[in-house]
């Protein structure tokens, strides 16, 4: 008999566990999610900014409750601007798309956002994910997406 496993990363390896307690119990209180949820959404905002923080060229979109997540961390600044310098090495931008037009199909962003965290060995919560919610981020209404430095 074999046994298999699997392992995948988790964003919330990607911050101390005190931070990653504090922040989901901000989106309980805000949102009034339950406990789990707000940690299924955290580790998975964690993971997508890991992904914003590799990614070149085209930006990538998180899903209306990822983002959720987005902006809770976002409104820590200071603990935000640290994560974003040792991952990243600069800060990742939460850019509001307000009524740009559309320059390519939610699908076709679902697809590079979801691949990109998939190549980096993260599990996606597939109910998170939902590819008709991309390009709906719930505080900007319109969508957002992060500010990759251009492919060379």
């Amino acid at each position: 008999m074999s046994i298999t496993t699997s392992t995948h990363r988790t964003g919330r390896s990607l911050v101390s566990d005190d931070l990653f307690h504090r922040l989901t119990d901000r989106i309980v209180q805000a949102e009034r999610f339950e406990r789990d949820l707000a940690e299924r959404i955290m580790d998975q905002a964690l993971a997508f900014l890991l992904a914003c923080a590799t990614n070149v060229g085209a930006p990538l979109t998180p899903s209306e409750l990822v983002d959720i997540g987005w902006h809770t961390f976002l409104l820590d600044t200071s603990e935000y601007a640290a994560f974003c310098d040792r991952v990243a090495g600069r800060f990742i931008h939460h850019v509001p798309t307000d009524n740009e037009p559309a320059s390519e199909s939610p699908g076709d962003v679902f697809i590079r956002t979801v691949t990109a965290m998939r190549s980096l060995g993260f599990r996606l919560d597939d109910p998170l994910w939902p590819p008709t919610a991309l390009g709906s981020c719930t505080g900007c209404h319109n969508g957002c997406h992060n500010d990759p430095p251009p492919a060379i």
